[in-house]
């Protein structure tokens, strides 16, 4: 809970740094107050405390919520690190600064609600600074177009959220989670029809949240339409955020009505395994490409939550790995564009004689992306396959080992182009702070696949 009252303490100051010189100063003001947050987290971590309530039960915080919360916090650095161009202007550095870190703490509140008026507020601060940042880029027609994309389908699947927490608060009186958990327990088939038909809604509002196929179409025009470092944002902190929400309320609250919800997240599972992967073979602009492999992600995602709903540390570990590939992946391409609308793969050709630290960053994130040995991503697959073979989902392996291969096929493409074609325009220069970014993000793709244990602890069951 700390962490929280720090980083809201951080959007209050960047909204108050226009009154003073404070500009100049905010974005490592932000940036040393977000460690101190994911420090606080660490700490009420280690303190042993398996859980902790506030604000009359409505948030709490036991161990993967502050694991969640210690992830987002990492994930934000990192991506404050790879984007200081974003914030160079002078006239939008508060606002840029205090949407990004109020939608931290969407994000923060997602992770760690109790009640389910507190997932709608998270989930609202969180998307109502998205929307704005989206369409961030004024001069770009493509940025006003994601943002109007985002902010109409984002406020329809809001809609079917409503919709199911109004049928389940009318089924069973209650917004709290272990209110509503303790009573589905004790009679899980007593409760009227529209309680679940409320969690299928529920699980529609969600499902577009974490960009699940057939509630994807959003990502991939708003992925690309979108200033890449915002595109980045998305890609990994937001999306952290939206599974951990997910996770939370479908192990905690519905698990004792899995029958009702298993078989539909089933096939929502296959289709986010099946159709962007396949949809990111045919594509030419690298962004479209890594937000249909964002969504493909999401596939392994739901086959490990699948196959035991009250174990969260392959979930956790798999998001960890995640999202340090994708955002070396985004840093490459942010400064491989300069101020192309889009990125096509011939803007990679050669990139290995331009620039090494480029091409060999990309590389080692599409291979870890794609499940290639010895990197995280490799082990974040291994473990979600192994957990859903050891529960008797062999069939949807099969189907997930499979879209892995046509990922490789994608992610093959880019590194091709790097290493096997003539190089095209001048040298690519960058700055000593990108390279250290680079190699950060370099040592945590090994680092997580040799130490996969100090991950997986840090988020217990719920």
């Amino acid at each position: 809970m700390n962490a929280l009252f720090v980083i809201t303490g951080l959007g209050i100051v960047s909204l108050l740094a226009e009154f003073g010189n404070l500009k100049r100063w905010l974005t490592a003001f932000v940036i040393i107050g977000l460690v101190a947050a994911v420090g606080l987290a660490i700490a009420d971590w280690t303190n042993g405390t398996s859980e902790a309530f506030y604000f009359s039960n409505m948030l709490v915080f036991d161990r993967p919520a502050l694991a969640f919360t210690a992830l987002i916090g990492t994930a934000t650095i990192l991506w404050f690190w790879m984007s200081a161009d974003y914030f160079a202007t002078q006239t939008h550095r508060t606002d840029r600064t205090s949407l990004i870190v109020f939608a931290v703490v969407g994000a923060v509140i997602m992770s760690s609600f109790n009640n389910m008026a507190m997932l709608f507020l998270g989930i609202e601060i969180l998307s109502m600074s998205l929307y704005v940042l989206a369409g961030s880029k004024k001069d770009s027609l493509t940025s006003t177009e994601a943002a109007f994309k985002y902010f109409l389908m984002g406020s329809f699947a809001t809609g079917f959220l409503l919709f199911g927490i109004a049928l389940i608060y009318g089924a069973t009186g209650s917004f709290h989670l272990h209110t509503i958990s303790e009573a589905l327990t004790a009679n899980p088939t007593g409760f009227p029809t529209f309680f679940y038909a409320g969690i299928l809604l529920m699980m529609i509002g969600l499902a577009f949240k974490i960009s699940a196929v057939p509630f994807h179409f959003w990502a991939p025009d708003v992925y690309s339409g979108s200033p890449t470092t915002v595109t980045a944002f998305m890609s990994t902190v937001v999306k952290v955020a939206a599974i951990a929400a997910f996770v939370r309320i479908f192990s905690t609250c519905f698990v004792a009505a899995q029958s009702t919800w298993v078989n539909v997240l089933s096939v929502i599972a296959i289709l986010t395994l099946v159709i962007p992967n396949i949809t990111a073979v045919y594509q030419t602009h690298v962004k479209r490409i890594l937000a249909y492999s964002s969504v493909g992600h999401v596939g392994y995602i739901l086959l490990a939550f699948i196959a035991n709903p009250t174990a969260t540390d392959t979930v956790y570990y798999y998001l960890a790995t995640y999202t340090v590939a994708s955002l070396a992946a985004f840093s490459v391409l942010h400064l491989l564009e300069g101020t192309a609308e889009e990125t096509t793969i011939d803007y990679f050709n050669g990139l290995y004689k331009k620039n090494a630290w480029l091409a060999v960053t990309m590389t080692i994130a599409l291979l870890s992306l794609a499940g290639i040995p010895p990197l995280a991503g490799f082990f974040g697959k291994y473990m979600v396959f192994a957990q859903a073979i050891n529960h008797g989902y062999t069939s949807l392996v099969i189907v997930a080992v499979v879209t892995s291969l046509i990922g490789v096929y994608y992610y093959f493409r880019i590194i091709i182009a790097m290493y096997f074609r003539e190089p095209e325009g001048t040298a690519v220069t960058i700055r000593g702070s990108h390279k250290a970014l680079f190699c950060a993000l370099i040592a945590l793709s090994f680092l997580l696949g040799m130490f996969p244990d100090a991950i997986l602890k840090l988020a217990t069951s719920y």
